[in-house]
């Protein structure tokens, strides 16, 4: 038995609720498996190698080595972390998070990885660049832009960033912004029309869901619900260009 199997038997007999805060493991399982994770950074499917797999199977399939991919709503760096390693040291993965608990760990998470192929914007994506209120949850990935939220984030609209800052362009976009997903797409319409990146899409409730279908429909994306919402009204999409 390897040392690795070895040590993943011996971790997954301990009651979750013991292993404290902080402790550096490794992912047990999955495409990030033997990837270094922090415990209670995000939930422990996380460095179980459990989390979101619907998502984390799309990604796989739709990202290849020496792509760009940007994750929009980084959060602590899971997906981060996983586009990193398909693309591997001839692509590139940019990150961008607002909220700075999550960006500290996601800091953490792509250091402890030698992630040199990540670069961090740490600002919210929306339709226009400049500030905006933040409301963080109780949940660290369920925080998103809010009026009157409780803290004041930059915002970067992704046109005039791709324009000002040289960014590479995306093969994959991933965007789960609590609620925000119509403006990561409005401020991204040329990058859309352009780049004819694939779309990874979490929209959160129906209204969220049908403002962007139009808005991908409007710019020639097809898309496919492959998550419908009905168990907690958050639908996953999978949109592609038909000019890709």
């Amino acid at each position: 038995m390897s040392g690795f199997a070895s040590l993943s038997r011996k971790v997954v007999r301990i009651p979750l609720r013991a292993i404290p805060r902080g402790t550096v493991l490794p992912v047990l399982s999955g495409p990030l498996r033997g990837a270094r994770w922090v415990v209670g950074a995000g939930t422990h499917g996380c460095w179980l190698g459990t989390y979101e797999p619907l998502t984390r199977r799309w990604i796989s399939a739709l990202l290849s080595r020496g792509d760009v991919a940007y994750d929009v709503g980084a959060n602590v760096g899971f997906f981060t972390l996983l586009a990193s390693r398909i693309v591997g040291k001839g692509g590139a993965v940019v990150a961008f998070e607002p909220f700075p608990a999550n960006v500290r760990a996601l800091r953490r998470h792509v250091d402890l990885n030698r992630a040199g192929n990540v670069t961090i914007v740490e600002a919210a994506v929306s339709d226009r660049a400049g500030l905006a209120r933040f409301e963080p949850a109780g949940n660290p990935a369920m925080g998103g832009l809010a009026e009157g939220g409780a803290l004041e984030v930059e915002t970067v609209a992704l046109d005039k960033l791709l324009r000002e800052r040289g960014l590479p362009k995306p093969n994959l976009l991933k965007i789960d912004v609590e609620g925000a997903e119509a403006q990561v797409l409005q401020g991204g319409i040329r990058c859309l029309e352009e780049a004819h990146p694939a779309i990874v899409l979490s929209a959160h409730g129906w209204q969220r869901f049908e403002e962007c279908g139009t808005l991908l429909a409007s710019v020639g994306y097809e898309q496919e619900v492959v998550k419908d919402g009905a168990e907690d009204g958050d639908y996953l999409v999978i949109a592609r260009s038909r000019k890709a």
